[in-house]
């Protein structure tokens, strides 16, 4: 299968494009957002990597088709997570928050919470395939993010807010002159996860009184997030303030424990294996 057959996209308009795997039919699939400024592009998340997401990106000239045009394509990872990270060893330029530099950079399919099963992929990409051989590759960042780095496109800014608790190096991107957050699985329309291995509750309440705090200084009126579905302010503040409300309850904090330790273990099995 090509990487024309395997993604799919739409235009959002002043330089944005919502890509996803279009065979990847699972709560995982990961949003892929392609943002093009007038001196630097970025691709943030970069999906599982099965198929070449570079190709399809120049095969629909999502960068134009200007031969003068050569700005760098940067690929940031909101977190190291499988679904966001699988497709990073594609591209020549690579950020990720420094908490998962090593992560990145030792093919640890432990941390990137590597976890595929065959009946999320619909189509297999090539003959043969099966989700067990399935790995993140190993790839050495090329630019280490921290809170308030600013990666500047020319005509609009990114600010990098490290947001851990999912991950401890989920970050957001904000673009505060549109007031849009690329949120990563910080937030998104659903089930929040806080119970995988580096996950942190306490951690994870704080970015989410941030994300309010985002919010009531009217700084935020559009998320892109991870998964799913974008949404606006007012579900922001709402998801947020419920995990805030519900996270530190003693029925949650049981069953954080419990899963952690079910997800723990269930990752080390599967991940016994070598990188390939």
């Amino acid at each position: 299968m090509s990487a024309t057959d395997w993604y799919a996209h739409k235009s959002l308009g002043e330089g944005l494009f919502w890509i996803q795997e279009k065979f990847f039919e699972s709560s995982n699939r990961a949003n892929i957002w392609l943002l093009r400024g007038s001196h630097q592009d970025v691709v943030i998340d970069t999906g599982l990597g099965l198929r070449s997401l570079p190709d399809y990106i120049n095969s629909k000239s999502l960068l134009g088709d200007d031969p003068q045009r050569k700005n760098p394509l940067l690929a940031i990872a909101t977190h190291a997570h499988f679904d966001h990270s699988g497709g990073l060893h594609q591209f020549q330029q690579v950020g990720v928050h420094s908490a998962e530099v090593d992560a990145l950079a030792n093919g640890d399919n432990f941390e990137t919470v590597t976890w595929l099963s065959d009946r999320e992929i619909v189509q297999a990409p090539w003959p043969g395939w099966r989700a067990r051989q399935y790995r993140v590759k190993a790839v050495q960042p090329t630019h280490i993010l921290q809170e308030g780095d600013v990666i500047n496109l020319g005509d609009r800014q990114l600010t990098v807010l490290h947001m851990p608790g999912h991950s401890r190096g989920s970050i957001c991107l904000h673009d505060g002159d549109n007031k849009m957050l690329f949120s990563g699985d910080v937030v998104y329309d659903g089930a929040m996860i806080d119970w995988l291995p580096t996950s942190q509750v306490s951690d994870y309440i704080s970015s989410c009184e941030r994300l309010v705090g985002l919010v009531d200084s009217e700084q935020v009126d559009q998320v892109m997030p991870g998964h799913y579905h974008t949404f606006g302010a007012k579900r922001l503040h709402r998801i947020a303030s419920g995990y805030i409300d519900k996270a530190g309850t003693c029925p949650a904090r049981f069953s954080t424990f419990a899963w952690r330790t079910l997800a723990g273990l269930a990752l080390r099995a599967s991940n016994t294996r070598g990188i390939c």
